[in-house]
């Protein structure tokens, strides 16, 4: 079985496939539809061979499909035929639960994504528990996204942000009793040190994710 990964983000669509080790990008953007993303996506393989897909999808994914329109792209999203359009067989899975899915080792693992918002994800035994602890309340007012997001790094700067990351990464990981916490996203790369018991996650680790969705890998 051959898998087509596309890692679908709000500047960048990440495409990777079996039997290839370069991924390709394409720009995405605020008004990129589910339809422009498929011919985009289907036009960069052009010639791949490939005979399922996985999808890393920027919002909410309920078994299998989109239940939330994204925030940083188009409409159209929830409730569109991606097998049908891919005239493949499709499985869906939120981004960071899918980059969460690639960064797993054993046991009970947490993935805190750093990026615009918070993206989190429990794995239990090997079971995806994608999980919204992103809106939970903090301290002060606000929740662990408004702490730890972009909005929180802006706000407070870096040195104070990375201060809250390790705290919010501490509380986490003792109230969820996890064994290992894995911490990705594109702002991962400005904290100067990893909060203790954390490994840094890679963007790459999404395409592992995607072949794992199939068993591959």
């Amino acid at each position: 079985m051959k898998v087509l990964v596309v890692d679908v983000g709000g500047t960048s669509i990440k495409i990777l496939a079996t039997g290839h080790h370069k991924p390709i990008k394409i720009p995405s953007g605020p008004h990129l539809t589910p339809k422009q993303m498929v011919s985009k996506v289907k036009e960069a393989v052009d010639g791949w061979d490939y005979s399922v897909v996985s999808i890393g999808y920027p919002g909410p994914v309920k078994d299998g499909k989109p239940v939330k329109e994204p925030k940083n792209l188009g409409r159209g999203w929830v409730g569109f035929d991606f097998a049908r359009a891919f005239e493949r067989p499709v499985r869906v899975l939120n981004d960071a639960a899918m980059q969460a899915l690639g960064s797993y080792k054993q046991g009970r693992m947490l993935f805190l994504g750093l990026g615009t918002g918070l993206g989190t994800t429990l794995i239990l035994d090997g079971v995806v528990a994608p999980m919204e602890l992103a809106h939970l309340p903090y301290k002060n007012g606000k929740t662990y996204e408004q702490v730890v997001g972009k909005a929180g790094l802006e706000r407070t700067g870096k040195k104070k942000w990375r201060k809250n990351v390790e705290d919010v990464t501490k509380r986490l990981r003792a109230a969820l009793e996890v064994d290992d916490v894995v911490i990705g996203g594109g702002n991962a790369k400005l904290l100067k040190d990893l909060p203790d018991g954390a490994r840094a996650g890679k963007n790459g680790f999404a395409f592992v994710g995607g072949y794992r969705l199939w068993g591959q890998r």
